[in-house]
């Protein structure tokens, strides 16, 4: 293509010279380094002076570099009369930090969209954003490309009896890009979720001089709020003494005018003890997670990490025992109870108490790795392929309690781990290669792979997509649409 010069950052070379193949060019020159004091170095070597220019540069291991690297690139390039500048970020750097998710914290994937502009980038394209709504961050346009078409015509042709797999999100931040492979699929689809599980608390022994809220907010209520008749006429005859023979029938006769009970309907599952008869119930399991790793229901965990917590279902007695001994224990439990309640309600957000600023993916398990939660498949998977299904591979905690769930509680018969970019950070990967439950594991090749951990992995499948970035650079550059790309056909 004339009038365009492709530039190739240190974060990714590889990936920059499968799109020149594909485009018939090869990389500009560009002298890349770094300065004795750690300061990057980037020198133009072509000239770009009304010219088209692209810069290759994806997310890496050392993001920081790479980012300063690609800011440089483009104050560069803008700096030779460059006609225009786009960014090809395949994984674009921070993009999980795209929401504030505390009073002080920073939305940092928006500062570096501020960056880029300001460094003189005037197109971006990368491919599955975290966030979609990242967007909006910019001032220039944005190309968000999608991985699924490719992803889809992968398991068409590599994965036997496809058509009878279930597509299931690991998280419930996931729902969205799992049921839009599930539809491009026409499969059924799944959900794991996993929660804190939260200790028993003993009921508080009752006595005379206890005072609740409740109580007095219903006497200062019944002052201020004008009295039904049928309110006042049990009130006059609560007033009088009334005969023993009298008492069942007056009973009777005001049974609707009193408050009723809490309907079952209205009451949470666990405290209902009946049978379900609907099926669909079948397609709900829950399972205990200790250590990341799913454990049996009549597991007891130690006494060292555990001895104060009472596992719900799994047998064990705690601490408290559903009763109170003596009145000297009376002011302790009503702690526990009261730090249970504040507990169990939940969390406030920054925001206002929305939940849209909650973590999707790995780094939202704060709790440490002695903390027991509860993980729940709602899908029927016995005997059927699953794909797990999420935008990137980070930590292999959720993945393989993920996987453990749908293989030993839902009894799937294969797992596939499949995400977009593969970041595999520390040792996950090596986890989730040694995890039984797990089969194979898909990703992009967005993300630099280094080539001795594709080599000692053996169930880590890399699916090429710079076709589609090459043919997203080439309609930018002769002024095609590229409306096209978002929904590939294969």
């Amino acid at each position: 293509m004339r009038g365009v010069q492709i530039f190739s950052g240190n974060s990714h070379p590889a990936l920059a010279e499968t799109i020149c193949e594909r485009l018939g060019a090869s990389p500009a020159p560009a002298d890349l380094g770094k300065f004795a004091n750690g300061e990057t170095s980037v020198n133009i070597g072509v000239s770009v002076r009304n010219q088209d220019v692209y810069i290759v540069q994806s997310g890496s291991s050392k993001i920081n570099d790479s980012v300063m690297e690609l800011l440089i690139m483009i104050s560069a390039c803008k700096g030779g009369s460059a006609k225009s500048i786009t960014a090809v970020m395949p994984y674009f750097p921070y993009s999980r930090q795209s929401k504030k998710k505390s009073h002080r914290g920073a939305i940092t994937a928006r500062m570096l969209a501020n960056l880029l502009t300001i460094a003189g980038v005037d197109h971006v394209i990368t491919m599955d954003l975290h966030a979609s709504q990242m967007q909006g961050f910019f001032g220039k346009p944005v190309d968000n490309l999608f991985a699924e078409p490719f992803i889809a015509r992968w398991i068409r042709m590599n994965v036997s009896g496809w058509k009878d797999a279930v597509v299931v999100s690991k998280n419930a931040g996931g729902t969205k890009r799992v049921t839009s492979l599930a539809d491009t699929l026409k499969l059924n689809f799944g959900i794991v979720a996993t929660d804190r599980r939260r200790p028993k608390v003993a009921p508080i022994a009752m006595s005379d001089s206890m005072v609740f809220f409740d109580a007095v907010e219903d006497e200062t209520r019944s002052s201020r709020e004008p009295q039904s008749f049928e309110l006042r006429l049990q009130r006059s005859q609560a007033a009088a003494p009334i005969p023993e023979e009298e008492e069942e029938e007056q009973d009777e006769s005001h049974e609707g005018l009193l408050r009723p009970e809490t309907p079952p309907a209205a009451r949470r599952p666990s405290e209902l003890e009946v049978e379900y008869t609907d099926v669909r119930v079948r397609d709900v399991v829950t399972g205990r997670l200790v250590q990341g790793h799913l454990v049996d229901d009549d597991y007891h965990p130690g006494s060292d990490s555990h001895s104060s917590e009472t596992t719900p279902g799994a047998g064990a007695s705690g601490s408290l025992n559903g009763q109170a001994e003596d009145n000297e224990t009376i002011p302790e439990t009503m702690m526990n109870s009261m730090m249970s309640s504040v507990a169990s309600l939940p969390p406030d957000h920054a925001l206002g108490g929305s939940f849209d600023a909650g973590e999707s993916d790995d780094e939202a398990q704060t709790a440490g790795p002695d903390h027991e939660r509860t993980i729940t498949l709602v899908g029927e998977v016995r005997n059927r392929p699953v794909f797990l299904v999420d935008d990137m591979i980070d930590k292999s905690g959720s993945w393989i309690a993920a996987a453990e769930t749908v293989v030993k509680r839902g009894g799937a018969s294969k797992v596939y781990c499949i995400a977009t970019h593969g970041l595999f950070n520390a040792e996950s990967l090596d986890q989730m290669e040694s995890c039984p439950c797990i089969d194979h594991i898909v990703v992009t090749n967005t993300f630099p792979i280094e080539p001795s951990m594709l080599a000692r992995s053996k169930k880590l499948i890399v699916i090429d997509v710079s076709t589609l970035l090459a043919e997203s650079i080439r309609r930018h550059h002769y002024g095609e649409s590229v409306s096209a790309l978002f929904q590939l056909n294969d």
